[in-house]
């Protein structure tokens, strides 16, 4: 691969826009990788799943031109999820897991890093698990307020909104 392919094939990577910064969502990077390399290899391993945590590592490659069957391998990438953690997180941890490992392997190789290593479904994850954490150490402080606040919404704290969760937060905060 050259690296003018490269930049040719992260040029029709469209982008999500995240708090103003631009992320390439794994599926574009997938499609750019079959751009060049249309036989490549991604391979993932479940290196662990204790506790309601999973580690993958995913590894992005493809078999040598000389027909001896040795891979070459570009970049791996490793990702970390809890399960509960999020609301996609609660049913699908696993999988969302191996798409940030495959996005950050193909990260490593070149593939839609122009702005971040980190995918935008990476940096939704981590957005959601911030506020999902900063709500719950106001509910513990708060106590039974903040509970019954979710209650009369009739939300899970999982299931709020970025907005939802700063009006919550607010109205803790304007009530203590």
């Amino acid at each position: 691969m050259k690296y003018e392919d490269l930049e040719r094939v992260n040029k029709t990577i469209k982008t999500t826009n995240i708090k103003g910064k631009e992320y390439a969502e794994v599926n574009q990077r997938i499609k750019t990788f079959r751009m060049l390399y249309p036989e490549g290899i991604i391979d993932t391993t479940l290196v662990s799943n204790e506790n309601g945590v999973c580690i993958i590592k995913a590894q992005v490659g493809y078999y040598e031109e000389n027909g001896d069957g040795c891979v070459r391998w570009l970049g791996t990438g490793y990702a970390y999820e809890k399960e509960d953690s999020t609301f996609i997180n609660k049913t699908s941890y696993i999988e969302n897991c191996e798409t940030s490992a495959v996005g950050r392997a193909l990260g490593m190789c070149g593939f839609g890093i122009d702005t971040s290593v980190a995918s935008a479904e990476e940096v939704t994850n981590a957005i959601n698990n911030q506020k999902e954490i900063t709500i719950k150490d106001k509910i513990k402080k708060y106590g039974l307020k903040a509970s019954e606040l979710l209650k009369s919404k009739n939300k899970k704290l999982s299931e709020l909104t970025d907005e939802e969760a700063n009006l919550l937060l607010e109205e803790l905060e304007n009530e203590n």
